[in-house]
């Protein structure tokens, strides 16, 4: 609360003392004159305005709280104008104090002030909803009003009328509007939810019209006109103070931390059904039943309706609800056991389904589906075209299961199909399903292959049983040439179980060091002097000896070890290049060069891991030449953002085996290549003469066309595979400057490189 609002509150609370106190000694000692009890009230009212005013000036409000706070100033400057016009006029005509009513311009504005109040309080924002809750919470205010209504009107109005000396019409007025603007307030405060208008100051604002309007109700009718002075010197005054309370707590809420105010209207209706039930009770027990008590029973019965209509509105609501929560329940249920992307059956329901299968006594079958090189699809269309690719795969497999299967996604491009009762066909099926996918499907008119593997459910299988033997003979089918289907039989599992137990071993050998790098050079050809190096991996298996490179890297690249081992050779590749150039110079060795596999490439740290290698064995990037396959290049979008990355760097880059995939002028356009190597296919016999120049032309064709369209492009060229010194003869002759191949020089060892690049230096000390 600030000091100027402090002092508000301070100020109007000492009018009302002081009212209280000038009361005392009037009705004790007769001080003073009966006209002096209303001054009090329009000096409380004009502290009160001036209060609320600088609240509007000076609070930080947001638009709906400003403007209900503008009317509360109105208000209370038109009920202040009120007061002070009747005081005026009892102090003019003083003599006759006791006996004047208020007059009739006093008391309407003072009763427009009153309307006002009520409208500001009407117009405040409550907690927003819509539809069925907004017709509840009508209901809701509209029983809570009547029945506070009816309890104000029949302890505290009505007797007003019915008293032994009834007070002045234009006072009754008054009462009933300030008692109005209590029951508005007490209302509306019930359903405020943070909203620009404070609940306290709400509350406050309701008891200085309701509390002080019922205190002068009870003065009225048990004192009569003696009530007066009571009531404008002590009871009246106090509406300023509240007042003043409600623009300090609307302030302290403005300025200060906001809290999320209690619902209090929950409870707000039964209250009202029970007040209005009061005076049904005083009937009841004894009462007379004069027009008053009528009116009150003619206010429950208008409340009962209410209520009956409310609960009506709360069981339509409930059944609605009720209703929704079951949808929602098979919704859940449905998604829990069903594939969000097909509709087909998930790997959850498929368990369920072969476990139940297997306590049966009827044959049961699994067919094992997966999509053949589906990750091309992802990597070049799109994760988009794959997603639509997949869900007319699951139409198919429905259309194909019949009445008696039931199609499952297993996950990503895994599907099953679960076949039960005594006419399953499953090599039929099988069938049917790799027939219906040599036809384009998919809105994009797109050809897929499948391999698909079967087993039975025979006796004493377990569901873990059935689904490895589906996944042996599934891949089983991808060993044989994809595009196919086999079913299990025993000790099919053998080699597949040896394949991946090779890939658990090639894990311990990365993480234990069984992997060394060999370098094979890089010659010229017309001096045949090392200018740089491959680096290819080896593993000495502790018990197999060495294991060649097309049996394990397979299995790399299928379980994703491919990443690590990489990862290993480029390093160990970075940090050896680094120590020959340290050792011999930087004429030494050109560059140092390594294989990269697609699935490096679409690793996102890729391009850190050979940043940190670089960093860590200060290569410098022109050093270090990465060799991509052709069908790496063509892997999508984010192999060819990793490539340009990459490049930029100043790597450089090497199309490996460059004639034998899509080689075209447009990829070496697209791809930043700086080296193509000639694949050894091509170099294999291009040394033959036999005596027919067209057959001998044909031979070395490719390898024109490669030297030519290299130097075209200004890229640089590496002849693999040469094993004979009569291949380097021509290879020389069409062009080409750099070769590598066992002719030249096999793998080597780091020591055995070392040897080589040292002798070359101690020939050019000599040359020199």
């Amino acid at each position: 609360m600030t000091r100027e609002a402090l002092r508000y509150v301070k100020a109007t609370a000492g009018v009302a003392a002081l009212g209280t106190v000038w009361c005392g000694a009037y009705l004790t000692v007769g001080a003073g004159t009966e006209a002096l009890v209303y001054v009090f009230v329009p000096v409380g009212g004009a502290l009160a305005t001036a209060s609320v005013l600088h609240l509007v000036r000076r609070g930080d409000l947001d638009p709906a709280g400003r403007r209900f706070w503008r009317l509360v100033v109105t208000a209370l400057a038109l009920i202040t104008i009120g007061y002070a016009w009747l005081a005026l006029d009892m102090l003019v005509h003083w003599r006759g104090a006791h006996w004047r009513t208020m007059p009739l311009p006093a008391a309407g504005c003072t009763a427009l002030g009153f309307a006002i109040a009520i409208w500001a309080v009407a117009r405040v924002p409550v907690a927003q909803s819509g539809g069925v809750e907004r017709w509840r919470i009508l209901l809701d205010r509209m029983i809570a009003f009547l029945g506070c209504a009816a309890v104000l009107w029949y302890a505290g109005l009505a007797p007003m009328f019915s008293a032994a000396e009834p007070w002045s019409p234009q006072a009754m007025v008054l009462v009933g509007l300030g008692l109005l603007v209590a029951i508005g307030a007490a209302t509306k405060v019930s359903y405020v939810e943070g909203g620009p208008v404070d609940p306290a100051a709400l509350r406050f604002i309701a008891a200085g019209g309701g509390a002080v309007a019922a205190a002068v109700s009870v003065l009225a009718v048990r004192f009569g006109y003696a009530g007066v002075v009571p009531a404008q010197a002590i009871v009246m005054p106090l509406a300023p103070v509240l007042a003043t309370l409600g623009a300090a707590a609307q302030w302290r809420a403005t300025t200060g931390p906001r809290t999320r105010p209690a619902r209090g209207g929950v409870l707000l209706p039964y209250l009202a059904v029970a007040a209005a039930d009061v005076p049904l009770i005083a009937v009841a027990l004894g009462a007379p039943l004069r027009w008053p008590a009528r009116v009150v029973l003619l206010a429950a019965v208008l409340v009962t309706a209410l209520v009956t209509l409310r609960q009506y509105v709360a069981f339509r609501e409930n059944a609605r609800l009720l209703h929704n929560t079951r949808v929602q329940e098979e919704r859940l249920q449905y998604e829990v056991s069903h594939d969000g992307l097909t509709g087909l059956a998930n790997r959850a329901l498929f368990r369920d389904r072969l476990a139940a299968a297997l306590t049966g006594t009827g044959r049961a079958y699994v067919l094992l589906v997966d999509l053949d090189d589906f990750k091309t699809v992802n990597d070049l269309l799109g994760h988009g075209v794959g997603d639509g690719l997949l869900v007319s795969v699951a139409q198919l497999l429905r259309a194909e299961a019949g009445d008696h299967g039931l199609p499952v996604r297993v996950g990503g491009d895994e599907f099953a199909v679960l076949l039960t009762g005594p006419g399953a066909d499953p090599e039929g099926v099988a069938r049917r399903l790799l027939a219906a996918l040599d036809q384009p499907i998919s809105e994009h008119r797109l050809l897929v292959q499948a391999s698909i593997g079967i087993a039975e459910a025979g006796p004493g299988a377990t569901v873990d049983s059935v689904l490895r033997d589906a996944d042996v003979a599934m891949y089983t089918a991808k060993q044989r040439g994809k595009a196919s289907f086999v079913r299990y039989v025993d000790g099919m599992g053998e080699p597949v179980l040896a394949h991946m137990q090779l890939g658990a071993e090639l894990r311990r050998a990365v993480d234990e060091g069984e992997l060394r790098v060999v370098y094979q050079p890089i010659h010229r050809l017309d001096d045949n002097r090392v200018i740089g190096v491959e680096a290819l991996v080896r593993w000495q298996h502790p018990e197999r000896g060495v294991v060649s490179p097309a049996e394990f890297i397979p299995a790399a690249e299928r379980t994703g070890l491919i990443v690590p081992l990489g990862r290993f050779v480029l390093r160990e590749t970075c940090r050896q290049a680094a120590a020959w150039l340290a050792e011999f110079g930087p004429d030494a060795l050109q560059e140092a060069g390594l294989n990269v596999s697609a699935r490096q490439l679409h690793d996102p740290d890729f391009v850190a891991d050979v940043t940190a290698a670089l960093a860590e064995s200060g290569l410098p990037c022109e050093r270090l030449v990465l060799e991509v396959t052709e069908s790496a290049v063509l892997r999508g979008q984010q192999v060819s953002r990793t490539l340009s990355e990459l490049d930029r760097m100043g790597i450089r880059l090497a199309l490996d085996d460059f004639g034998t995939g899509e080689s075209s002028l447009s990829l070496l356009r697209a791809f930043p290549a700086a080296i193509v190597k000639l694949d050894k296919s091509f170099v294999d016999g291009i040394e033959v003469d036999d005596g027919r120049p067209a057959a001998a032309d044909a031979r070395q064709a490719v390898a024109r066309a490669v030297i030519q369209l290299a130097r075209a492009l200004g890229l640089d060229t590496v002849a693999e595979g040469v094993e004979s010194a009569e291949q380097a003869a021509v290879l020389r002759e069409l062009g080409y400057t750099l070769g590598q191949g066992y002719h030249l020089a096999e793998p080597m060892t780091a020591g055995e490189v070392s040897r080589v690049l040292a002798r070359q230096q101690a020939m050019a000390t000599l040359e020199r």
